[in-house]
């Protein structure tokens, strides 16, 4: 499970630090990392789908979004005993504290 969460958080890192980094155009002296070479990878991507460029960054950011879900949703199925225990315990302690508050004077 941990190589799992490795390899979906990793690209989605790398391509969330490259998006922000190229699109503010902090560059460090890399080439890849200039605002030049963000529009010029939209645009060649837009092309390729016959999209415009501009709207390709919503679309990644929804496919990563519902990517995320599934990904969590793997996770919480794979320890829903652990979550259920946690569940209960929280609703245990919350009945017993709204009781000891119904029987103050």
């Amino acid at each position: 499970m941990k190589w799992f969460l490795i390899l979906w958080a990793g690209p989605v890192a790398l391509l969330g630090s490259w998006y922000w980094l190229s699109y503010y155009d902090m560059s460090f002296g890399f080439y890849m990392l200039t605002r030049e070479t963000h529009d010029l990878v939209f645009q060649v991507y837009g092309n390729i789908l016959g999209l415009p460029p501009e709207s390709l960054p919503p679309l990644v950011a929804r496919a990563i979004a519902v990517d995320s879900l599934i990904v969590f949703a793997i996770l919480a199925f794979r320890r829903r005993k652990r979550i259920a225990a946690w569940w209960r315990d929280r609703q245990s302690v919350a009945r017993a504290s709204a009781e000891s508050l119904s029987s103050a004077p």
